[in-house]
């Protein structure tokens, strides 16, 4: 039976990054050894990084005075690498998400920290818009899509302090003004690579300017010079995003992406509103193209665990809603064919014709 995977991450990959992945695997760039044996050191792998950071920002449009860093830990090791490097007095934070709330969490352990809107007497189903920014903030953290209750920020916000971006989930979906942003990170395992790699982009002139003294390893500097490779980087999963960052310029790059993930999300958005079983879970202005999530309504809630089943069986995989929100959830990232949305939206209306 075909699957159709719909999984919020580790997720879908294009298969052209998976098949050139395993023949690396299995001999590297002609050396006769394993992508997973060779040096990281080596001038074969030298050429993966050198190109995987020419490509990031060629695709990305990333001005001069940039740097884009490949580092482990994922996502959550910047919410303390972030304020670690950026916070001398006081930093400002959008509370939209749970990862949102975990990065002021960590933030609060280095300084002062003004959470300037929040969502969360909501759960989380809207994007706040009506706040202020502190002048005197060293920065204004946003989470710009949020994987768990299905809500994103569609547009690069206009920020009066250097602006701070999570975007683990939406990174290369559409096109971003880098310029308006002083730092930029994610962890790949959503629209980049496996798990494994976390990405930085990060404006060199913000770093050197907090009084505190920075462990080596929590240093963007570090990484800086040595260009990702003060330690052993994560190899197989930066071999893997460059695949993909092939995979996304033959295509069109973001803009193409933009316009299949807004054709995607329409089909499916269409469908929940207008099947009579189901219901989205968010205000409409701020659904997310890339995590869509929806409930059955109230008058047939018994038949949520039934029609979860009916998917599955019909071949869909990780649908299944967080337990923050629960009923049920569908990534689209950028691997995703509009083909697979297609089948799940045939899927519900075969059920609402069963029920």
């Amino acid at each position: 039976m075909k699957k159709y995977n719909f999984n919020a991450g580790p997720s879908i990959l294009p298969q052209e990054t998976v098949i050139n992945t395993i023949k690396a695997i299995e001999d590297f760039a002609g050396t006769g050894l394993s992508l997973m044996e060779v040096s990281h050191r080596s001038k074969e792998f030298d050429g993966v990084m050198d190109e995987t950071v020419a490509l990031f920002k060629e695709i990305l449009d990333i001005p001069a005075g940039y740097s884009v860093l490949f580092l482990g830990g994922g996502a959550s090791l910047q919410f303390c690498m972030v304020p670690y490097n950026l916070l001398e007095k006081k930093a400002a934070y959008l509370n939209t998400g749970t990862w949102a709330s975990k990065a002021l969490k960590e933030a609060k352990l280095f300084g002062e920290v003004a959470e300037v809107a929040s969502s969360k007497e909501a759960n989380f189903t809207y994007i706040p818009k009506d706040y202020i920014v502190p002048a005197d903030a060293d920065y204004f953290h946003i989470t710009t899509n949020n994987t768990i209750f299905g809500t994103e920020i569609h547009q690069d916000l206009d920020s009066p302090v250097t602006l701070v971006a999570d975007m683990s989930s939406d990174i290369f979906s559409r096109p971003v003004d880098v310029s308006k942003y002083g730092l930029i990170y994610g962890g790949a395992q959503k629209n980049l690579a496996p798990a494994g790699v976390t990405f930085v982009i990060v404006k060199d002139e913000l770093l050197g300017k907090v009084s505190r003294t920075i462990p080596t390893m929590l240093d963007y500097r570090t990484h800086i010079k040595d260009g990702s490779m003060f330690n052993t980087p994560p190899v197989v999963p930066i071999y893997a995003a460059l695949q993909t960052l092939k995979w996304l310029k033959e295509l069109g790059g973001v803009k193409e992406m933009y316009k299949r993930n807004k054709e995607k999300a329409t089909l499916l958005y269409d469908e929940i509103d207008r099947n009579k079983l189901f219901k989205g879970t968010t205000a409409i202005e701020d659904r997310s193209l890339m995590n869509i999530c929806f409930i059955m309504n109230d008058e047939y809630k018994q038949l949520e665990e039934d029609f979860y089943k009916f998917a599955v069986s019909k071949g869909m995989v990780g649908i299944k809603g967080h337990r923050s929100v629960g009923g049920f959830r569908a990534s689209t990232y950028n691997a995703l064919p509009k083909l697979t949305v297609q089948a799940l939206v045939d899927c519900m209306r075969e059920f609402e014709k069963n029920n």
